[in-house]
């Protein structure tokens, strides 16, 4: 599922869209683009690049696995030999994490991102520009808690420090080109703030938005 990655960026694009699903109309940046391809699979066009008739629906596990569960897809594109294969939401899932990943990853290259407890324990005592703390979900309670206490601290006045427990150790040992990473601190700069998106991306397709409703599910359908 790697036709999101290219294309020709889509000009003029309008801020907001109409889910297809719910029928409410949200900032694109809370919409998930999906495309037929060439075969008839429909895709994520997560950077809204793809040429062509687009359907979109809420960037949540959830509602886009109803909108495979409705066959939300194949009103869409009005043509019922579009096909969505296996577990649409999980691969979603997979392409957000990646594009997540690779973001800090690139952070990394950038200059922007300190990893290894003393380094990070520095950055946030020495007063560097941390703006977000990444620590491995397996990582140990002790090492995690004392920084992540330091940075609640530090950032008290200024409303908190965004705190990361999205990936295992060995994920961010692939992102950031090193062993045994339980702790990161990401440094302001244009490459860690795009990481901290991306991550927010994937971390609000699973968890969902903090709404109490999402409106009521409709059989309508709106795209490009």
């Amino acid at each position: 599922m790697r036709g999101w990655e290219t294309g020709v960026p889509r000009q003029n694009e309008p801020l907001e869209r109409c889910c297809a699903l719910t029928r409410e109309v949200r900032p694109v940046s809370q919409l998930i683009r999906f495309v037929a391809g060439p075969d008839g699979r429909v895709v994520a066009d997560l950077r809204r690049r793809l040429p062509g008739r687009g359907v979109w629906v809420t960037a949540t596990r959830d509602c886009v696995a109803e909108a495979q569960k409705r066959k939300v897809f194949a009103r869409g594109f009005k043509d019922a030999a579009v096909r969505v294969e296996g577990d649409l939401a999980a691969e979603v899932d997979a392409l957000l994490e990646r594009a997540a990943l690779n973001a800090v990853s690139l952070a990394r290259k950038a200059g922007e991102v300190v990893s290894g407890f003393a380094k990070v324990e520095a950055a946030l005592r020495g007063g560097d520009p941390v703006i977000g703390l990444i620590q491995a979900s397996d990582g140990g309670d002790d090492g995690t808690g004392k920084l992540a206490a330091i940075a609640r601290a530090r950032f008290a006045d200024a409303g908190g420090c965004r705190i990361v427990r999205t990936f295992e150790s060995t994920q961010l040992d692939l992102a950031l080109g090193r062993s045994n990473v339980i702790h990161a601190a990401l440094l302001a700069g244009r490459a860690a703030k795009n990481a901290l998106d991306r991550i927010a991306d994937l971390e609000r397709f699973r968890a969902g938005f903090n709404e109490a409703s999402h409106g009521g599910v409709s059989d309508a359908v709106i795209q490009d």
